[in-house]
């Protein structure tokens, strides 16, 4: 009938208005750890300036448990409308062998939107722990391997996935003692329960400046501005163990197109706002480049990370239950 548009064109049309409109409403960006960790503190930091250019508030909701898979499974299975939003670390490309029975697919169940900053990760213990410096650290762990306890946040967070790396580097089994996020694990840590751990710079840099935790080293190539006295691990011995905790805004797939630009523009201004600079490095820390806050960028390091993890992974038997 010539008074009635061809469905293809409807649809066309009805995705433009939708851009144009997009946003209408406040924007949640789920967080698949606990409160105060260090993703959530990267995911506050770039939700204000994110919100900003949007013109929407944008609220943060912490969804943790299970090494992250709980809050990015709820993401996947979230309406493709751009107003539930994921922002999740390296975590991503691990779960798929860290969990054979994953509730969804990091690559096909998820719209990538951009980078956002790779964290470098301090190897740290409690205050009086006898270790001086990370050669002791070692051989220490090593004579007292069935005493010495090492914290992290549950399977699959950076803490779990940095102590499964740093024991390989030693080639040391350690007594690990999970905690439920990385706030338990980081007061139980300061309060002497366990003895060491390895966690991102975003959650430790305070802590190590007000003396409440030994610093032994950071896993970056070059020492770190706001912690110039933690020699990096290559200097103190490990030269081939470095990790960076990186972090990426996602979006479910089938998100239109038009609220992934829309949303993809926002995270380049956020990214570039001086004061999300100056925060992130008082962390140690930066937020990436604007050529590395696009979809194809961390769509290229997912599909790489997956790759490189998987062998680690099954050689090192680290399997959730």
């Amino acid at each position: 009938m010539r008074g009635l548009l061809p469905l293809a064109a409807i649809v066309v049309m009805s995705q433009g208005a939708f851009a144009q409109e997009y946003p209408t409403g406040p924007i949640t960006f789920v967080v698949p750890f606990t409160a105060g960790g260090p993703t959530d503190t990267v995911t506050r930091l770039i939700a204000e300036p994110m919100g900003k250019e949007l013109g929407q508030q944008i609220v943060v909701q912490n969804v943790g448990g299970a090494g992250g898979t709980l809050g990015a499974t709820q993401v996947a299975k979230a309406d493709p409308d751009g107003y539930t939003l994921l922002l999740h670390h390296i975590g991503m490309s691990t779960a798929p062998s860290l969990y054979p029975d994953l509730a969804f697919d990091p690559v096909k169940d998820f719209a990538p939107i951009g980078l956002v900053t790779s964290v470098p990760m301090t190897i740290i213990a409690r205050k009086d722990f006898p270790p001086s410096t990370l050669e002791e650290l070692i051989a220490y762990v090593k004579e007292h391997k069935d005493e010495v306890t090492y914290a992290n946040a549950g399977i699959g967070a950076a803490s779990h996935l940095c102590g499964m790396l740093f024991m390989e580097a030693i080639d040391t089994e350690l007594v690990t003692v999970p905690y439920q996020g990385t706030g338990p694990a980081m007061t139980d840590l300061i309060g002497g329960q366990v003895d060491f751990m390895c966690d991102q710079t975003t959650n430790t840099t305070g802590q190590i400046l007000g003396g409440e935790v030994k610093a032994y080293a950071v896993t970056s190539p070059d020492r770190l501005g706001n912690l110039p006295d933690v020699p990096t691990t290559a200097e103190a011995g490990l030269p081939d163990f470095q990790l960076g905790i990186w972090h990426g805004l996602y979006a479910p797939a089938g998100t239109p197109d038009g609220a992934l630009q829309k949303l993809g523009a926002a995270l380049k201004v956020a990214v570039a706002d001086p004061t999300v600079a100056g925060r992130f490095a008082e962390l140690g820390t930066a937020p990436v480049a604007a050529d590395e806050a696009t979809p194809e960028a961390l769509a290229s390091l997912l599909s790489d990370q997956i790759a490189l993890w998987k062998p680690l992974i099954d050689a090192a038997g680290a399997k959730a239950q």
